[in-house]
């Protein structure tokens, strides 16, 4: 039980930096109770003693925000969460963040074959384009038969019902952002398609032997990273929580354990519960 309680703080400190960072996209109304979940669990109840007016705008959750935004914030904190104790405003936080479409992935900014923004995402179960005020495009990882670059352009190649096959094209903003995606994809596609790591092969970004890059998965798959860690035994660790630091200027507003020299791809079976349900949902306009 310990151990389900690090597991789970430590996952709320990670949604948390990915909210900071614009990584995590929402609705401005589920952004709101993200943030005032973090207050809850980090300053605990209001306290007109010690929470004068404007006190959540002393604190940054989001890489930008509106001043509406953060009276929203303070407005839920202050009637809505009375009580809840830490633990209990980091569970309902991640039971909120996991409803996202973007719950424990990596949105890569580019553009379709139009000039029209886009967001490319990979989850546990498959390849996500997010443009405009909907998710326009989702593609389950056995039916994603190729991933391909060259230069700025990607390319994904998949098979659908009826042998209906299919090709999508985005341009990233530079080669190696490109590049990047391409093997954020490859891997993720591994990660969570293959029953074991032995199954990995090495995958070429062209069909030509002498041209293109070539990458390999190395480490364990996501069934053999689950099925290893339920077979830990060993006493329930502490929780040291740290509170939030009240200042714009401050780089990041997640302290305890850092979590940023751990590779995505080794945290990513704590994300495997993301919900796969087709919603059009307005995100919120917290980006950058």
């Amino acid at each position: 039980m310990g151990h389900l309680l690090l597991t789970r703080y430590l996952v709320f400190l990670q949604i948390k930096r990915d909210l900071y960072h614009g990584r995590l996209l929402c609705k401005t109304s589920d952004a709101a109770t993200l943030a005032a979940y973090i207050l809850q669990a980090e300053i605990g109840d209001y306290d007109p003693g010690k929470h004068p007016e404007g006190y959540s705008s002393k604190f940054q959750f989001f890489p930008k925000h509106s001043e509406k935004l953060e009276r929203r914030i303070a407005e839920i904190h202050k009637t809505e969460l009375i009580g809840q104790t830490p633990e209990t405003a980091e569970l309902r936080f991640l039971q909120k963040s996991q409803m996202l479409e973007t719950y424990g992935v990596d949105p890569h900014p580019c553009k379709d074959v139009s000039g029209n923004p886009a967001f490319l995402a990979f989850t546990p179960f498959g390849f996500v384009v997010l443009q405009g005020n909907k998710r326009v495009h989702f593609l389950k990882w056995h039916e994603v038969t190729k991933l391909k670059f060259e230069a700025k352009t990607f390319h994904v190649y998949a098979n659908q019902k009826e042998d209906r096959k299919i090709i999508l094209t985005y341009f990233a903003p530079t080669p190696e952002a490109c590049k990047h995606l391409w093997k954020c994809g490859v891997e993720n596609q591994a990660f969570y398609k293959l029953e074991k790591s032995s199954q990995v092969r090495t995958v070429s970004s062209s069909n030509l032997f002498f041209k293109g890059s070539r990458f390999r998965y190395s480490g364990r798959v996501a069934k053999e990273v689950m099925e290893q860690s339920a077979k830990i035994k060993r006493e329930p660790p502490e929780i040291h929580r740290a509170g939030l630091v009240p200042s714009r200027s401050c780089p990041s507003i997640t302290h305890g354990p850092r979590l940023s020299s751990v590779p995505r791809t080794r945290r990513r079976a704590v994300h495997i519960s993301i919900m796969e349900g087709e919603r059009e949902e307005k995100l919120c306009s917290i980006w950058p």
